[in-house]
């Protein structure tokens, strides 16, 4: 028979039919385990004295981002602009709540921070809470009688406690882990340990011992003494992983702080397409996984 113009393009087209589509991969599913959100909003002031940059970091633009870089949801730790004032992300939570979880923040020295964390939680629909105690002695409190009545409250309320910690002062929380030993605990950017001392290392890796702490593999971006994917500091992280295991690590830009250094993008790739140490089931789980497991969604 012959191969008439019309029967030769419709032979073709069923041909491209019946090959298999080829596309792309999907990316490793990503949840932000640490951002922040502020806006130049007199609706929700900032504190006094705070050393805010002029440009917005809004959940708005943080959404285009998450869009742009296959990134399903985050969870969004409360700025220091706004000290103890939780009401704008409050509000943001509020507008979004199927792709953002958020931690409050407490003044750690008021012997109202119980009641106010169970406002927070069960009115404002907040999942965490963050603690910052600092080196020296104004950081003391960490120690102090006000840690056990609120402590208790977030095991009582199954709200995770999340701390920005010297890693000098972990020694401090192992009374306060063992006295609420259900409580999840995550520490924020590898306790900012420094990629070139490792016995303080050990004093993170020592909290291993307690089952439900977690620790965040970030700031590797402010930690490393050299450029991305700063090898340094994934050699840190690598110790962690095989202390802790991937199953209590996850990842997180801290984004907007990160773009001191680094823009979002390559932020998120730096845990999707480097880590060489991790195998596809363990870059799953801490990309995604033990995010879950702490701030279910």
């Amino acid at each position: 028979m012959a191969w008439t113009r019309r029967r030769f393009v419709g032979t073709s087209c069923l041909a491209v039919l019946a090959r298999p589509v080829q596309s792309e991969p999907r990316p490793v599913p990503f949840i932000d385990s640490h951002v922040h959100v502020w806006k130049h909003d007199p609706t929700y002031p900032f504190a006094a004295g705070a050393n805010v940059p002029p440009q917005d970091a809004s959940a708005e633009m943080l959404l285009s981002l998450m869009r742009a870089n296959d990134v399903e949801r985050t969870v969004i730790i409360q700025v220091i602009h706004y000290k103890w004032d939780n009401s704008y992300l409050a509000a943001v939570l509020k507008q979004h709540p199927k792709q953002f979880r958020g931690v409050c923040r407490l003044n750690p020295e008021d012997p109202a921070a119980p009641d106010h964390l169970s406002r927070l939680t069960e009115v404002d629909g907040f999942h965490g809470v963050r603690l910052s105690p600092v080196e020296g002695p104004q950081g003391d409190w960490i120690r102090g009688p006000l840690m056990r009545p609120l402590w208790r409250r977030c095991a009582h309320l199954k709200t995770p406690m999340t701390l920005l910690i010297p890693v000098t002062r972990l020694p401090d929380l192992h009374r306060l882990i063992e006295a609420n030993p259900d409580l999840q605990v995550v520490i924020d950017h590898m306790a900012d340990c420094p990629v070139d001392q490792p016995g303080k290392l050990e004093l993170l890796l020592a909290l291993a011992h307690y089952p439900n702490v977690f620790v965040k593999i970030s700031h590797m971006w402010s930690l490393s003494h050299q450029p991305y994917p700063y090898p340094d500091a994934q050699a840190q992280a690598q110790q962690l992983y095989k202390v802790f295991g991937a199953d209590r690590l996850m990842a997180g830009t801290d984004w907007p702080i990160s773009l001191r250094q680094l823009p979002y993008a390559p932020s998120v790739s730096l845990y999707r397409d480097h880590l060489s140490f991790l195998n596809r089931e363990d870059r799953v789980q801490i990309l995604s996984r033990t995010v879950q497991a702490v701030w279910p969604f």
